[in-house]
């Protein structure tokens, strides 16, 4: 599966080349789109999360007019991910649509005219990375020929009260690994990527799925069943850690999920593959957490002639009681990038991991 063209919206820019390169110079924005939003006139659909996915939309618009030419208006899928929806709107609209958390992809659908598979995906933290297992499978069993995935979320009030009564949100800052951590930081984006069997473009080499069975809230704490989903997606890759240039951590600055994935990441890697977690520079933006940060990988891969890896920002104090993994300094280049992974672990425990290759 080759993701032929892809876009992206967050705090730190409009694009995703603006993105990468605000992110690896380590800028420090407020957590909110600052980008102007495109105008929905249908109330039904009128949401900051949907205008949120149309800025995606239409900086794709030439290349998914060229796919439903291609292929027609019933052979290209929609797999859109969201946590939120409309969820504040509702509060003034009592329109039941807007908390249908199908809402953005029957958007998409609309808007774009097509007539094939839709659906939405809501795995909390981890939906952004399943959008792509679940492309996969469409396109194999040869239900789309081509598949526009990917997520978008808007600032919610719900959430933000949501993780403050478990005490997650960082009244600064989040440093994701530190030892004086203290939370996350909610914010909002988009991410959108055009998957096609063949072209030209990055390959999605494999993704890994597990659960942990855990809790409904809290990470099971050795990160067996994360590590799990990093082992599955090298064996779908047919890779070896080793082979691995880069991870994208999910790296919320909490004390529970940072100790999680510290493990997970030294059972899998040991401290022989650099990481870095991009949330203290775009906050942790819910359903579209994993879209935007597959999307910081797709731009390492496509708009990085230097090979410069993303930077772990933090106070530099590392928590001792962590297994030591290798963090991301800023201005740290390699000779090479071919292959990198980010990984995404929601409530429930759910695990998604996936691997990009040039």
């Amino acid at each position: 599966m080759i993701i032929t063209d892809f876009s992206a919206v967050c705090n730190l820019g409009e694009s995703p080349e603006e993105i990468f390169n605000n992110a690896c110079r380590g800028v420090l924005r407020e957590f909110r789109i600052d980008a102007k939003l495109p105008v929905i006139s249908d109330e039904n659909y009128n949401l900051r999360c949907n205008r949120i996915l149309l800025h995606c939309v239409n900086r794709l618009k030439d290349k998914i007019d060229l796919l439903i030419g291609k292929y027609g208006k019933k052979r290209v899928g929609i797999v859109i991910a969201n946590a939120n929806t409309g969820i504040d709107e509702f509060e003034d609209s009592e329109n039941p649509e807007h908390i249908k958390i199908g809402n953005p992809a029957e958007f998409l659908k609309k808007i774009l005219g097509l007539e094939g598979f839709y659906c939405a995906v809501s795995t909390a933290c981890s939906s952004g990375i399943k959008v792509f297992s679940t492309a996969e499978r469409l396109l194999e069993n040869d239900i789309c020929d081509a598949v526009i995935a990917g997520g978008c979320d808007g600032l919610s009030r719900l959430p933000i009260a949501g993780f403050s009564a478990l005490e997650v949100v960082s009244e600064t800052r989040s440093i994701p690994f530190s030892k004086n951590r203290s939370g996350m930081n909610i914010s909002e984006a988009g991410a959108l990527f055009v998957l096609e069997k063949e072209g030209k473009g990055i390959k999605v080499l494999s993704t890994g799925e597990t659960s942990d069975a855990y809790h409904a809230s809290t990470p099971e704490p050795e990160g067996i069943e994360a590590a799990r989903a990093m082992e599955l997606a090298l064996s779908n890759a047919g890779l070896k850690a080793d082979d691995i240039d880069y991870v994208n951590l999910h790296g919320t600055g909490t004390k529970a999920n940072d100790l999680m994935e510290a493990n997970a990441i030294y059972k899998v890697f040991a401290d022989k593959v650099p990481v870095s977690a991009t949330k203290p520079l775009t906050g942790h933006c819910l359903g579209a957490a994993a879209s935007i940060e597959t999307a910081l990988c797709c731009a390492m891969l496509e708009y990085n002639p230097e090979n410069y890896l993303l930077p772990h920002i933090y106070d530099g104090q590392y928590d001792n009681s962590l297994p030591k993994i290798r963090l991301a300094k800023k201005g740290k280049k390699l000779s090479k990038i071919q292959n990198v992974m980010c990984t995404a672990f929601g409530f429930g425990g759910t695990n998604a991991v996936i691997i990009l290759g040039k």
